[in-house]
C-alpha cells in the first residue's frame, strides 16, 4: 500500500506537538494532529498556575512564531515570564485556533494504538513500506486512520512516578490515593480548601517540589494552622537547591534560594534520606514510612518525584530504547541525569531520536522517558530536525541550530525520581561529539523549568 500521500500523524497537541504541525505545514506536508483532550494544550491545564523559569522569547517556536504574525498576532514581551495559562492563551491556543492549524486538528481523539497496515512487531518483510496505522477512539467511536510518520509528542505529565523508592507504588499508596496529589496542585486556588488548615507532606527534590512547598507556605498567611513538612530521598541541599544566583535561569535560581530561606525561617520542616515504602493510616493521619523511619502524622500527601511515559500505544512498534531512562539509545547518553544538567544537555534531533521503526520520532517530554532534563526549546530543535529528516532533506535535519549554556544545578526530580539510575544509565557522554552553530537560548518547559 502506498504512504506517500498520507498525513503524517501527530499525537499531542501541546506546544511541541503543534510546532511539529507548523513544521510540516512549512515543508508542504500534511499534519494530523490527534489531541486526547478537549482543547490544544490541554496538560498545561494541569499546571496553568505555575510560572515559567524562563521568558516568552525561548518558549515560542520560530515556525510557529511565523504562522502566528502572518495572522496578525502580536508576540508577548520578549523578556516577560509567562505562566502555563498564560503559555496557552497567548500562544498554544492562537496557534491551535488558526485555519492552517485547526482544519488538520482532532480533538477529543485518543490515541490507543500505533501499528503498521498488516503487520505486528513480529514481521519484518515489507514493513517499511507499509503504512502506518493508529487506533483511535473519539466521539464517534473507535476507528482506524492511516499515517505515513508517526511524531509522538504526547508527553508524560499524565503519568507521574509513583512515592515509593523502588519504582513501584510504596504499600498503601494505592489505597490512600483520596489523600495524595500528584505533581504541582493548585494550592492557592481550586484546590485551596483541600490544603487549608492541614498537615501536608511534600515529596520530591526537584523544582515541582519547590513550587508546591512555596505555595504552601504562602496559604499559611491565610489559613495558620497549614503545616508544611518536606521529604527527600537524599542528603544534599546544595544539589537540590541549584545555582541560586549564579543560575543563567534567573527565575529557576530564585526560587532555590527561596526554598532554602523558608527552611532556615524554620516554615518548612525537612526530613532527609527518605526512602519511602510504606504509606498507613493511623487514628491521627496518614503515616510515612521509609525502613525504620516513620515521619510524622500528616493529612495531605504532594508526590512531586517526575513523570515517565507510557509506551503502551507503541507496543507493536519496534523501538529501541535505553532500559534505565527509557529514551532513545543514542539520546540516553546525551540526558542521564548522573552526567548531565538541563545546560549541559546538547540539542539533537531525528540522528538521535530514530527508532529502528522507521518514520516514527518519539519527541517532546516524552523523547526523554524517566530523565528529568528536558526543555521547552529542545523539543522544538527536535521537531525542526524531524521534520526536516521526513522530507529528505538530511543536511537541515543534521544541522545543530540551537545549543544552551550552562544554566546551573537542573536535576529536577532525579533525586527523588530513581536512584537506579546510577548503576544503569550509560555512563558515556557523547556531548562532544557533534559539531554546533551556536545560537545560545536558554530553555524551559513544563518537565523541568517552571518557577
Amino acid at each position: 500500500m502506498e504512504s506517500n500521500h498520507l498525513p503524517v500523524a501527530v499525537i499531542g497537541a501541546g506546544p511541541v506537538g503543534l510546532a511539529a504541525a507548523a513544521h510540516l505545514l512549512a515543508r508542504g506536508i500534511t499534519p494530523l494532529i490527534l489531541e486526547a483532550g478537549s482543547k490544544a494544550g490541554s496538560s498545561i491545564e494541569e499546571w496553568a498556575h505555575v510560572r515559567m523559569f524562563s521568558p516568552w522569547q525561548f518558549n515560542v517556536d520560530k515556525e510557529a512564531a511565523q504562522l502566528l504574525l502572518a495572522d496578525g498576532w502580536i508576540p508577548p514581551p520578549e523578556n516577560e515570564y509567562p505562566t502555563g495559562r498564560e503559555l496557552l492563551d497567548r500562544f498554544v491556543r492562537p496557534l491551535a485556533d488558526l485555519e492552517q492549524i485547526k482544519r488538520h486538528l482532532q480533538l477529543n481523539t485518543r490515541v490507543l494504538a500505533v501499528t503498521r497496515v498488516g503487520q505486528d512487531a513480529m514481521k519484518t518483510q515489507g514493513r517499511s513500506a507499509s503504512p502506518f496505522l493508529l487506533r483511535v477512539i473519539g466521539p464517534s467511536g473507535e476507528r482506524d486512520v492511516l499515517a505515513s510518520a508517526v511524531i509522538e509528542a504526547s508527553g508524560t505529565y499524565l503519568t507521574p512516578n509513583w512515592m515509593g523508592a523502588h519504582g513501584i507504588p510504596a504499600l498503601g499508596e494505592i489505597e490512600h490515593a483520596a489523600n495524595i496529589a500528584y505533581g504541582i496542585p493548585e494550592v492557592l486556588g481550586r484546590a485551596r480548601s483541600r490544603y487549608a488548615n492541614k498537615r501536608v507532606l511534600v515529596v520530591g527534590g526537584g523544582h515541582s517540589a519547590f513550587n508546591a512547598l512555596q505555595d504552601l507556605v504562602r496559604l499559611i498567611q491565610e489559613a495558620p494552622q497549614t503545616t508544611v513538612l518536606w521529604a527527600i530521598r537524599g542528603n544534599s541541599l546544595d544539589r537540590i537547591l541549584g545555582g541560586g544566583a549564579n543560575d543563567q535561569l534567573e527565575e529557576r535560581g530564585k526560587l532555590g534560594l527561596k526554598i532554602r530561606q523558608l527552611l532556615n525561617d524554620g516554615v518548612i520542616e525537612l526530613f532527609k534520606n527518605v526512602a519511602i515504602d510504606q504509606v498507613t493510616s493511623s487514628g491521627q493521619g496518614l503515616v510515612v514510612k521509609a525502613g525504620e523511619k516513620l515521619l510524622p502524622p500528616v493529612d495531605e500527601l504532594i508526590v512531586a518525584t517526575g513523570f515517565r511515559p507510557d509506551l503502551s500505544l507503541l507496543a507493536e512498534l519496534r523501538i529501541a530504547l535505553d532500559p534505565a531512562t527509557q529514551s532513545a539509545v543514542l539520546l540516553a547518553p546525551m540526558i542521564d541525569p548522573n552526567e548531565h544538567s538541563c545546560g549541559t544537555v546538547r540539542p539533537h534531533g531525528a540522528v538521535e531520536l530514530a527508532h529502528p521503526e522507521e518514520g516514527l520520532f518519539i519527541v517532546g517530554m516524552k523523547s526523554y522517558g524517566r530523565a528529568p532534563t528536558f526543555l521547552l526549546m529542545t523539543g522544538y530543535e527536535q521537531v525542526r530536525s524531524v521534520v526536516a529528516a521526513l522530507a529528505g532533506d538530511w543536511n537541515a535535519a543534521k544541522r545543530v541550530e540551537l545549543v544552551l549554556p550552562e544554566t546551573g544545578i537542573c536535576n529536577s526530580d532525579f533525586d527523588e525520581v530513581d536512584d537506579r539510575l546510577k548503576a544503569s544509565a550509560s555512563q558515556t557522554s557523547c556531548c562532544g561529539t557533534r559539531e554546533t552553530t551556536p545560537e545560545v537560548a536558554p530553555r524551559t518547559s513544563p518537565g523541568c523549568c517552571k518557577a
